[in-house]
Parts: structure tokens; C-alpha cells; sequence
């Protein structure tokens, strides 16, 4: 294989750029009415324009819908009639809106929120000046995002199809993942990644369905990407705005609101065929209702689908055991009593039922292995939401209250050489109660501001037992809980024309009890006595970015940030251990240039990461939590996109990673192969032979190209084509999880073509029927014996179709 450096060094991240609209063509445009700067939003998705707004007041004043086939112009006119606004065309697809009895011309360029189905958005060269392109929520019109926020239009979850978290790590090199299998992976940003296992420490990227907060110590619930308006990737911690657990970024799924002015439905399907393995299929329906117009909305998705195994079992004697089925579905309703106010309620369910693990063996063809039990495991995943908003002319206020529920079954084979089959289950179940209260203001001066609270309830069970399949024996399990009070604000300033400041601090009270499950032993219970009762932590995160505009199409930026995780209670050879709190501080600086069809930015952080919690094996083989000591991480990432001529883009995406263990802690010893006066190792110390941290690899990258144009009588016609490289890893620390991994290449081919309201698609991965390993585990109690390996989904051929009415 060619080395990946030589391909991916020249071009690193990217975006597509899409075509511009005309302003002379007519195109379908469907907007609800409401405030201005909600609709302008969704004209721009719908037409693939800039629409700048910069002006608070224009912004809150009510504009009727639209409905129809139109120009831009019209479209423009027919929203702003009534108004004291007017537009302002600035060039080929771009826009302003201002007052009426203002001069047109334009005050510099406007700032870029994010630019359609790619990633991060240039920073702004002038503060008044708002963009918005691709559909948001009222609440994210905020300069404040443009801080590394990486920014995915509703275009892309519907390229997206059915797929959940796996289409973001396909199209991110800086989003890593585990591959234990759909609903208990691990996410990982910026590098930051503690563990390849779901044991009590929290995760270290925050997921929210839009205001909703998904996970705490549950791994990655998998939500499928349908109906989204967009999709928000924010790396590097982010604890000023988003408390604990974001060590490593946020990613947000922004949904679809309920559209009270008119029905509207959509549907899809597609079936796949998976070399040596079995057919999938999936399905997703969309149905919106206006139950009282310009009041109140309904809307509702529902999708199913099964991924086919092509993992086979040689003991056995089983074929494409590592089948999984997906159900789930959400439904949100809106209510618009008037004078500002919004009452928004959503829940959302899924059950991800995975049939068997899908790891395999070297010693047949990659896509086999030996085991004598089946491992299935299943995610249930539970979500309820209500959000009360109110909007005046220059400040908004919004509070969110979230229930979240988690359950998660696992499976592992223990069994071991000469002895009867024997397994390993355990559940984990998290129960989170949140509420999120913000006010915000943005004056027509460009000084943005915001203040508010969050109170949270965490309490999660994990419970094990180990044994043959017959009879099974509980072992010590652990419920620990997690009560978490915060206050926080964040400022935006125009220092001048060029300058933007932006200032943050978050003070986080947390305190943490836990108790023993299952009839713990004597032992257990007295060492209980001293931790039960709980004990606190106080945490401050500051914040400060800059961003300066040396010109139109160049500038730059950076960024000091922290996040914190709290600490936990663990069980581990049949003693409680208290693990210490870890935090990160992380400065970044950038570089961003935007002219005509090409782009490209690039970023430089370094991150400190002190009393790292990663999970390690024990003598048993359980995954054990432990403090291991300080790191370090530097990171370049960067983006590149070019539309050499019409209707041709090229994307290429990349990031570099180096993260070192460079203090480790009391029960860490470095073996120097080159040392030999180091092999003495100290009694009950874990022997580590490289300071890499895990799942993460030093190079990562992807490259896209796509063709695109319109067919007389026959529709849009789209063709495009991507390589995906994922470097080498290590599993873990220690003798037992330090396995490489990764130096795995991916490809792909997509052909669409749209035409009004449906399209037809045929999508190829895998192109050349890799095998690869991405994840060097299977089950950690027979890791030992030999290499354990998660192969490429084989070459996989899918055939679609879209329908919206």
C-alpha cells in the first residue's frame, strides 16, 4: 500500500461546495411562516444561498409562508411584503437583508455560519453581519458558534440514509469511534480517548438531539440520521458552555421542526447486498401535520431497518451471525400561542438488537472465528423533552427539560481452552434528569451575550454475573450517582471592524455517592461505609477566543478552553476504588481562507489532559477503571474544498495526532526495550511498552470528488466517488490491550439522480473488498489468546429511493 502521508499531507478536510442557485430560475420553496430570521434560513437551505441578517429587531418581525415554484427574487419579496425590510444582492448567491430606509451598500463581507454538506465554517470577518445557509434552530443564530464548530447541512443526513453515528466517522477523519458494535461504541474527538470498553466512567463527547442531552455514562446511543436540519461537530472541550463530559467536543443533531402552515410527508427505502455476507434493507417515513395553523405542528418519524451479518462461526457452524435490527422513531409537537412564546415537546425511542458480536479471527479468511456461545448484546435507548422559549426584540430566553434513558446488554465468551463454555453478561442502565435555563441577546452593535443554569441528576447501575451458560453467579456490581449544579456565561465582543473577543467561565458544582449492588461481600460493604456517603467537587472553566479578519477572504483565530470530568466509584478484585477527577485545557489557533470556489482552513491545538480515567483489564479480565497518569496531545487539522469548474467539486479532509502518556501514575511502568536496566518491574505495576494513548491514530484522512448536472427531461444526475484512510492505533494500555490496528484503507462510489420530489440512488462501499482490522478487540476475556480483529463491512452494493410529498 502506498504511503498514506504522500496522499493525504497536500489535502486535508474538506467541503463540497455547492452550486449556486440562480436568481433568475424558478425553484420549489416551502416556508412556514414565522420570524424572519427562522425563514430566511430556510429559504437559503432550500435555494443554496447567503442571506445576511444583521439587524435584531428586522429579524424578530413575523413574515407570512411561502408556498410554490418562484425565483429567488420573488421568494425575497413576496417574505419581506409588509415588512420595513428589503434585500440586498451582494453578488452570485449571496444576500443581505436591511431596513428599508438604509443605503444598500454592503458594510464588508458577510460572516459564514457553514457552508452546505461540509465542515467548518469561516470565521467572520465582520461581527454585525449574520449568514445563515442550510436550516437552524432560532436559538443557534449565535456568532459564538463559529468557533471550530464543524457544520453538516440537512443535505448531508439525507446522503446520510438510514445510517446513524457510522456516516459522521465516514465523513470526519477527526471523529474517532470503537467498533464493539452499533449502540455501545465510544466516540472520540480531537484525540481525546480514554477507553475501548462502556464501563462507569463517563463518556468524553457530549451528544444532543438538538437541545437534548443524550449520554452521560452511556456510550454512543447510534440515532439514526433522519430528518435533520443540520448536524453540529464542535471539537476540543467544551466545558464553558456545555459542562462536564465534553472533554473532547459536542456533536448535535438538529431535527426538523413541526411546520404548523401545511402538510408535508417523506419516505425511503433501500435494500443492500453484501458480499460473503446476508441482504439488508431499511425504511424511514416522515409525516408533518398542521393541526392549527400557524399554532400548532405535529411531526413524526418512524424507521426500521437490518443491517446483515458476515461474520461466520466455524465452531458453530453458523453463517452471518453478527446480524442487527434497528427500530426507533421520535415525535415532536410545536406550539406558537403568540407574543414571542414557543412550547416545544419531543420524545424518541430506538432498540438497537444486535444478534452476535461482529469481531473475527486471523486464522481463517478474516471474516470468521471460533466461539462456542453466541454474544449478542441491545441498546434501549428512551428520550422525553419539553422546552419553553419566549423572544423579544433584543434577548430570548429558553429552558430545557430532558429525560433520558439508557439500558445496554452485553454479552462476552470467557471460555477458555479445555473447559465447558462459560460467559460473561452485563447490564448498564442510566437514568438522566436535566434542565437548562439560557438568556441570550445579540444587540444591533454585534455584542453577543449569554447567562444561565443547568441542574442534573445522574444515577448509573451497572450489574455482572459470570458463569456457564446454565448457571451463572452475580458478581459485585455498582450504582453510582451523579448531581451536578452549574452556572455559566458567555460574551461576544466587537473589539472592532477585524477584532472579535469572546469570554466564558463556568462554575460546576458536582457531588458523587455510589453504593454496592447484588449482595456485595462483607469486605465490600465495610470499604462502602467510607465512600457512600458521597463527596463533592467544585470546578471553574474559563474560556477566551479571538478572531481576526486580515482581509475578505483571510483570517484568523484562536482559542483557550477547559473541560472537566467528574470522578467515580469502581469495583475492582472485589475492593471499591475511588478514581480521581480529570480535566483538559487546550489552546488552538487557525487559519481560514475563503474566495470564489476555493477554501481551506487549518487548525493547530495542543491539549493537556491530567489524571487520565481510562479502563483497563484486570487479573480476572474485567474491565476495571483506573487514574493512569497525564498526557499530552497535539493536533493539525485541516479542510480544503475546490469547484474547479461547474458542477465538479473535490474535498479532501485529514488530521495528524501525537498523544503521548507523559506522566504516568503509580501503577503505570514504561519498559524500554532499549533500556535494559528498566525490566524490573515493580510488584502489582502495569507493564506499558509504548506512551501511545488509545484509539488513536497519528494519521487519519479522507478525499471526495463529485460531478454533478442537470438532464433535459431526466432530472439531476449526481456522481461521486471517496477514499477514507484510518491510521494505525493501539487497543489500549498495557500488555493485554496494547494491539495495533487501524492502517485501513476505505472506498466508495454514489450515483443519484433527483428529480422533483423523489430520487433514485445506487451507493458501493468497500470498493476493493478490504478486510482491515479497525478495532482489535472482541472480548476482552479471551483477548489473551489470540488476535481478535473487526474487519471492513465487505464490499456492500445499495439500491435506494426518496420520495417527499
Amino acid at each position: 500500500m502506498p504511503n498514506p502521508r504522500n496522499l493525504l499531507l497536500p489535502l486535508l478536510v474538506a467541503v463540497l461546495v455547492p452550486a449556486t442557485a440562480h436568481a433568475e430560475t424558478p425553484i420549489a420553496i416551502r416556508i412556514a411562516s414565522g420570524r424572519l430570521d427562522a425563514s430566511i434560513v430556510r429559504l437559503g437551505q432550500q435555494a443554496g444561498i447567503s442571506i445576511g441578517l444583521g439587524d435584531r429587531q428586522l429579524a424578530a418581525q413575523r413574515v407570512r409562508g411561502l408556498k410554490g415554484r418562484m425565483t429567488i427574487d420573488e421568494a425575497l419579496d413576496r417574505l419581506l411584503e409588509g415588512t420595513d425590510a428589503r434585500a440586498v444582492r451582494l453578488g452570485s448567491g449571496q444576500w443581505r437583508i436591511v431596513r428599508a430606509a438604509r443605503s444598500a451598500g454592503s458594510s464588508g463581507a458577510p460572516l459564514r455560519l457553514a457552508v452546505a454538506r461540509a465542515v467548518r465554517p469561516t470565521p467572520p470577518p465582520v461581527p454585525e453581519e449574520i449568514v445563515v445557509q442550510g436550516e437552524r434552530s432560532d436559538e443557534e443564530l449565535d456568532p459564538r458558534l463559529l468557533h471550530g464548530a464543524i457544520v453538516l447541512d440537512g443535505a448531508f443526513a439525507l446522503q446520510a440514509r438510514g445510517q446513524g453515528s457510522d456516516a459522521l466517522i465516514d465523513r470526519l477523519p477527526g471523529l474517532g469511534s470503537t467498533q464493539l458494535g452499533p449502540g455501545r461504541n465510544r466516540l472520540f474527538l480531537r484525540a481525546i480517548a480514554d477507553s475501548s470498553f462502556n464501563g462507569p466512567s463517563q463518556a468524553v463527547v457530549g451528544q444532543y438531539l438538538g437541545t437534548a442531552r443524550l449520554n452521560y455514562n452511556a456510550p454512543d446511543p447510534d440515532l439514526r440520521l433522519i430528518d435533520l436540519s443540520s448536524i453540529e461537530v464542535r471539537q476540543g472541550p467544551q466545558g464553558t458552555l456545555y459542562g462536564a463530559g465534553t472533554l473532547g467536543g459536542v456533536i448535535r443533531l438538529l431535527p426538523n421542526q413541526p411546520d404548523s402552515t401545511d402538510w408535508a410527508a417523506a419516505q425511503s427505502g433501500s435494500v443492500s447486498a453484501t458480499w460473503h455476507g446476508a441482504p439488508s434493507f431499511d425504511a424511514s417515513a416522515m409525516l408533518n401535520i398542521p393541526i392549527v395553523e400557524d399554532m400548532l405542528g405535529l411531526r413524526a418519524v418512524v424507521y426500521a431497518g437490518r443491517d446483515g451479518g458476515y461474520i461466520d462461526d466455524r465452531l458453530r457452524g453458523e453463517d452471518d451471525v453478527n446480524r442487527v435490527y434497528t427500530t426507533g422513531g421520535r415525535v415532536a409537537a410545536r406550539l406558537e400561542p403568540g407574543n414571542g412564546w414557543t412550547i416545544d415537546v419531543m420524545g424518541a425511542a430506538q432498540t438497537i438488537d444486535a444478534r452476535d458480536a461482529q469481531y473475527a479471527d486471523r486464522q481463517g479468511s478474516r471474516l470468521d472465528r471460533s466461539s462456542p456461545v453466541p454474544q449478542p448484546h441491545r441498546n434501549r435507548f428512551r428520550l422525553g423533552q419539553m422546552t419553553l422559549g419566549k423572544a423579544w426584540d433584543t434577548f430570548e430566553l429558553l429552558s430545557t427539560t430532558t429525560l433520558t434513558g439508557v439500558r445496554l446488554d452485553e454479552t462476552y465468551d470467557t471460555s477458555q481452552p479445555g473447559s465447558p463454555p462459560s460467559l460473561f453478561r452485563q447490564r448498564s442502565e442510566t437514568r438522566l434528569i436535566a434542565n437548562e435555563t439560557r438568556l441570550s441577546g445579540l444587540t444591533d452593535g454585534g455584542f453577543a451575550w449569554l447567562a444561565g443554569t443547568s441542574l442534573l441528576i445522574n444515577r448509573y447501575r451497572i450489574r455482572r454475573e459470570r458463569g456457564t451458560i446454565a448457571t451463572a453467579s452475580a458478581l459485585a456490581g455498582i450504582e453510582n450517582r451523579t448531581e451536578e449544579a452549574t452556572a455559566f456565561a458567555d460574551l461576544s465582543i466587537p473589539a472592532s471592524e477585524r477584532l472579535q473577543i469572546g469570554l466564558g467561565g463556568r462554575v460546576t458544582h458536582v457531588r458523587l455517592s455510589g453504593e454496592a449492588l447484588d449482595n456485595p461481600l462483607p469486605l465490600l460493604a465495610a470499604d462502602l461505609r467510607t465512600i457512600a456517603g458521597g463527596r463533592g467537587q467544585t470546578a471553574f472553566l474559563p474560556s477566551i477566543g479571538l478572531r481576526y479578519r486580515f482581509s475578505d477572504t483571510l483570517s484568523a483565530h484562536a482559542r483557550y478552553q477547559e473541560g472537566f470530568r467528574p470522578g467515580g466509584i469502581d469495583v475492582r478484585n472485589d475492593r471499591f476504588r475511588n478514581f480521581e477527577p480529570d480535566n483538559v485545557s487546550a489552546l488552538e489557533t487557525g487559519l481560514a481562507f475563503a474566495s470564489g470556489t476555493f477554501s481551506a482552513d487549518a487548525t493547530l491545538a495542543y491539549t493537556r489532559w491530567r489524571n487520565i480515567q481510562a479502563d483497563l483489564i484486570d487479573s480476572d479480565g474485567l474491565p476495571s477503571t483506573q487514574n493512569i497518569g497525564n498526557g499530552r496531545i497535539v493536533t493539525i487539522d485541516a479542510t480544503m474544498a475546490w469547484q474547479p469548474v461547474a458542477g465538479v467539486s473535490i474535498e479532501a479532509s485529514g488530521v495528524f495526532a501525537d498523544s503521548r502518556l507523559v506522566t504516568p501514575s503509580a501503577g503505570i511502568f514504561f519498559a524500554r526495550t532499549n533500556r535494559p536496566g528498566n525490566s524490573v518491574v515493580p510488584e502489582g505495576a502495569i507493564l506499558v511498552t509504548d506512551d501511545a494513548l488509545p484509539n488513536v491514530a497519528r494519521w487519519s484522512g479522507r478525499m471526495g470528488a463529485t460531478w454533478g448536472s442537470t438532464l433535459d427531461r431526466v432530472g439531476e444526475l449526481t456522481i461521486g466517488g471517496t477514499l477514507r484512510y484510518i491510521g494505525r492505533s493501539r487497543l489500549g494500555i498495557g500488555p493485554v490491550l496494547g494491539r495495533p490496528q487501524g492502517d485501513v484503507l476505505d472506498t466508495s462510489l454514489s450515483i443519484e439522480l433527483a428529480q422533483p420530489g423523489r430520487a433514485f440512488w445506487l451507493r458501493a462501499t468497500n470498493l476493493l473488498d478490504s478486510r482491515g482490522n479497525r478495532f482489535a478487540l472482541g472480548s476482552p476475556f479471551t483477548l489473551a489468546l489470540g488476535d481478535q480483529i473487526t474487519p471492513l463491512r465487505p464490499r456492500t452494493i445499495t439500491i435506494g429511493a426518496d420520495f417527499s410529498f
